[in-house]
């Protein structure tokens, strides 16, 4: 189509890079290939990280991986951006120079 897309994704493995890895592989496949991209970028972000998590339990099952990742993406559409996050990664917009904040990082205190 005609829109502009541009995509940028941060992935911080725990307990080894097999979980970060996979997901730097996968997560943005899943993301274009959602049926919602177009209509409903942040729907095709959240469904695509849970398709993306299930996809790597099944994989860590069978292969006995034991590694974990958090993650941070961002989704460009025109002239919206789109944020998405698991685990403690964080995200920061700097307009003008200054910090704006954009989410509030999953902490283990946090309900």
């Amino acid at each position: 189509d005609d829109i502009d897309r541009a995509y940028f994704a941060v992935f911080d493995g725990h307990g080894g890079v097999d979980a970060a890895n996979y997901s730097a592989t996968h997560l943005h496949v899943n993301v274009g290939l959602h049926e919602e991209i177009v209509k409903n970028p942040a729907e095709a972000l959240k469904c695509s990280f849970q398709k993306t998590d299930e996809m790597f339990l099944f994989k860590a099952k069978r292969e006995r991986l034991r590694s974990g990742t958090t993650g941070v993406s961002a989704l460009i559409v025109g002239n919206k951006l789109h944020i998405a996050w698991l685990g403690d990664s964080q995200v920061m917009l700097v307009r003008q120079g200054k910090a704006v904040t954009l989410m509030e990082p999953h902490k283990p205190e946090r309900e």
